[in-house]
């Protein structure tokens, strides 16, 4: 950790709730990292970390925090070269307005570090299509699902619920086998290869078609 991390960090910093222990806030600190004082002081018990309005682009150090189940980070410029540390009891992950703008590989990574995410937020990255940010229904929609499909116990994304009808649309859409057969034989690239190549993904972008013909009658985006 620099010393220039160290110095810029409010010297009167206390956890976020005097009654509450396991939260620290660390936001609008201007903090290019998490200083290292701050992680052997409170990393064995904090349970809730606000790092938001900040510089980080290395999130690392938070595999210290062994207990860490509610992630803030808005507002950082974390990019999708940005994987997380090992995280198994993260259930909340908040990374709104950072520089996210590629979910692959970048998702397949945060389900290998958090695998029991329960709350998603990516909204403002341009990873996240939306109509505020200019994207499509349809790409909003291939977005939302393929991140569905990676993780089982998601249960909000964004600002919307997971629906029962969402989940069985994205397995059903995103489940490996049917990426697989849309990989002409022989070719060495797998899925990686698929998603960079346009004539493949045309046939998933078909199938997309099909389910906006179904939305108005389905709960699929409520």
């Amino acid at each position: 950790m620099t010393d220039m991390t160290e110095a810029i960090i409010s010297p009167n910093l206390i956890v976020d709730n005097e009654e509450d222990s396991t939260k620290l806030t660390l936001a609008y600190e201007w903090l290019y990292e998490v200083p290292r004082t701050i992680v052997d002081k409170f990393s064995n018990h904090i349970k809730y970390l606000d790092i938001s309005h900040n510089k980080i682009t290395n999130l690392d150090p938070l595999v210290h925090f062994f207990h860490l189940s509610s992630l803030i980070a808005d507002h950082n410029p974390i990019t999708e070269n940005c994987a997380l540390p090992p995280l198994p009891k993260l259930e909340l992950l908040w990374l709104n307005h950072c520089k996210i703008a590629s979910l692959y590989p970048w998702v397949g990574k945060l389900k290998e570090s958090c695998p029991n995410l329960q709350y998603l937020c990516l909204m403002g990255n341009p990873a996240a299509p939306s109509y505020f940010n200019g994207g499509t229904f349809y790409e909003y929609l291939q977005y939302r699902l393929f991140i569905i499909s990676q993780f089982p116990l998601l249960n909000h994304l964004d600002d919307r619920k997971v629906t029962d009808d969402q989940r069985t649309e994205a397995l059903r859409l995103y489940k490996r086998p049917f990426l697989e057969r849309l990989v002409s034989p022989g070719s060495r690239g797998g899925i990686s290869q698929l998603m960079q190549a346009p004539a493949k993904w045309n046939t998933v972008h078909g199938k997309l078609n099909s389910l906006w013909s179904k939305a108005k009658n389905r709960n699929l985006l409520i």
